[in-house]
């Protein structure tokens, strides 16, 4: 494994000092060395493999796409997860079979440890203006780890010197009930039950006599994470760490199912599921039978982000049932617990885009994730091409009436045409709330557009709030300090790490006990809870916490040196 990954770099020296490239791969004898012009846009095609699903992608034929290949001669031949991505790409990493380019998530350590990801730091040096510009002195924090400072991905995950200004979290409610409650104070787990069980008592079907679904979860596969487990964290004071809770004054870890409050909230679950406010097939049912029930308009309540739940949520829109979408509240399980969602994170790095050791033309690659970070590209990706998709009106970005009614009502067909927002993970972007060079708001994400692309029933509940957008209702990031570790659940840990093999005995553990809590009897629910804790100190999950403190300890270490 070191052999490979040194025989990697040392190739990649000498090629840029000779001005070639290597085209490496698992087989040293069938390496290629080619050269790669300064403004070379002949056409070429890359390979890309990301963890994402994009069910849109249109093969780089929507307008986007096609104006990158004119200015870059690049086409990507794009594969996006089905099913478990993180079981892909430890496929891709055993098989020795590996992509140009590569978005792996949290799954790098298996690539690295493979040997299949090229140390990108002298290709940025020399031929990566723009993303050198982006990151500045926070270049640093791209460093894989204190005993290995490689750069292997280029971060997309998170973007750079943003503020945050889209709530698309929390716990969501259909307008339409929120409405008929009245619009009450929705800050606890109770307030958020009682709407939904104060329309479902009025409203038991829908108007063509299908049962209303109270409240429905995600849980297949890793939406388990985002609509099941985490929100147990974040409804008890406990910020986007991903599986651990990080003590702020000892960066010390600890699995959060065992912090104060998490027992309560999935006792409310199972409060809800015996109740009948809970979707009986929360804990089977598929994606596509979760997406298919929300476009139905007959589920009231979601735990869930909206980029998870949309494609139905925008049938809905192009029903022209806007009532029945959801806006977002901050709901914690008691007023007792201030809702830190929003904690900034600072610039976490982590996630991104790499280049594989397979990769054809890694100088050409380099050069094309270059021009992904450019100005032209950050405008061309958020909002599409001037002309068609915005025109400039006293030196003003503006989106035309009829383009800004498409993307609310019609944003499926909308985004295949458009490919606006395809490449955001697929190269480094500034966060909302930057400026570009003609003093224009780089993303669309900013107040007054923001305000925009709402829907009248969007609008009409947040006036209900004294609102003008869903973060007005959740505590802002500058009530917090700057969590010195950025997010648990980027730090790379190494597969075959202790702590790491331990992690997924405790995933198997919760995955199989929170679904029997939740769907107990409740009587039943306190002896389920405490074998539940008592299988994971019997699996080692006070060793795995130790371990992973050390992590998060030498990320401190690592980005405060």
């Amino acid at each position: 494994m070191g052999k490979v990954r040194k025989y990697s770099r040392l190739g990649l020296v000498i090629t840029l000092a000779l001005g070639l490239v290597v085209g490496c791969s698992n087989n040293a004898a069938n390496n290629k060395a080619e050269t790669t012009t300064k403004n070379d846009t002949s056409p070429i095609t890359f390979s890309y493999f990301g963890e994402d699903a994009n069910p849109n992608w249109q093969n780089m034929q929507d307008d986007i796409s096609k104006e990158i290949t004119k200015q870059t001669g690049v086409t990507l031949d794009a594969e996006f997860a089905v099913g478990d991505p993180a079981q892909k790409v430890a496929l891709i990493a055993t098989s020795g079979d590996y992509p140009d380019l590569i978005n792996p998530k949290g799954d790098l350590n298996k690539l690295v440890d493979a040997g299949a990801m090229l140390d990108l730091t002298d290709l940025i040096d020399q031929y990566a203006p723009n993303i050198k510009k982006m990151f500045g002195d926070q270049i640093k924090r791209l460093r894989y780890s204190n005993d290995d400072k490689s750069i292997y991905v280029i971060p997309t995950y998170s973007a750079v010197d943003g503020k945050t200004f889209v709530a698309g979290g929390g716990f969501e409610l259909q307008h339409r009930a929120v409405k008929e409650a009245g619009y009450p104070e929705i800050k606890t787990l109770q307030d958020y039950e009682n709407v939904i069980k104060s329309y479902l008592a009025k409203h038991p079907t829908d108007e063509t006599g299908n049962k209303n679904i109270g409240l429905m979860l995600n849980s297949d596969d890793w939406r388990m994470y985002i609509s099941v487990t985490n929100p147990a964290a974040e409804t008890t004071g406990k910020s986007g760490d991903g599986e651990y809770y990080i003590d702020s004054n000892t960066n010390e870890a600890t699995y959060h199912f065992r912090t104060e409050g998490e027992k309560e909230y999935f006792q409310w679950l199972n409060h809800m599921y015996n109740t009948g406010l809970l979707e009986q097939d929360t804990f089977v049912q598929k994606n596509d039978q979760y997406l298919a029930k929300v476009a139905s308009g007959r589920v009231i309540g979601l735990i869930d982000a909206d980029w998870d739940y949309a494609d139905g949520e925008k049938s809905l829109k192009t029903a022209g049932k806007p009532e029945q979408t959801y806006g977002h509240y901050s709901v914690m399980l008691s007023d007792k617990y201030k809702d830190n969602r929003f904690q900034s994170t600072g610039f976490i790095a982590g996630w991104g885009i790499g280049i594989t050791t397979a990769c054809k033309d890694p100088i050409r690659a380099i050069k094309f994730l270059d021009f992904m970070a450019s100005e032209q590209v950050q405008v061309l990706n958020n909002w599409g091409i001037e002309g068609k998709q915005y025109t400039m009106q006293d030196g003003k970005r503006v989106v035309p009436k009829e383009v800004q009614e498409r993307i609310i009502n019609d944003s499926t067909a909308f985004s295949k045409e458009t490919g606006i927002g395809f490449y955001t993970n697929i190269g480094a972007h500034y966060g909302d709330g930057v400026k570009d060079s003609t003093g224009n708001y780089i993303t669309k994400n900013y107040p007054e557009q923001i305000i925009e692309a709402y829907t009248a029933a969007d609008k009409e509940t947040l006036q209900a709030y004294n609102a003008t957008t869903w973060l007005d209702l959740f505590p802002k990031e500058d009530q917090f300090p700057v969590k010195a570790w950025g997010a648990a659940w980027n730090i790379p840990v190494p597969s075959d790490d202790e702590s790491n093999i331990l992690a997924n005995k405790m995933k198997d553990i919760t995955w199989k006990r929170i679904p029997e809590a939740v769907t107990a009897k409740p009587e039943e629910f306190d002896k389920i809870w405490d074998d539940y804790q008592q299988d994971l100190i019997k699996a080692g999950v006070e060793k795995m916490e130790k371990g992973f403190t050390k992590y998060v300890q030498d990320r401190v270490k690592l980005w405060n040196e």
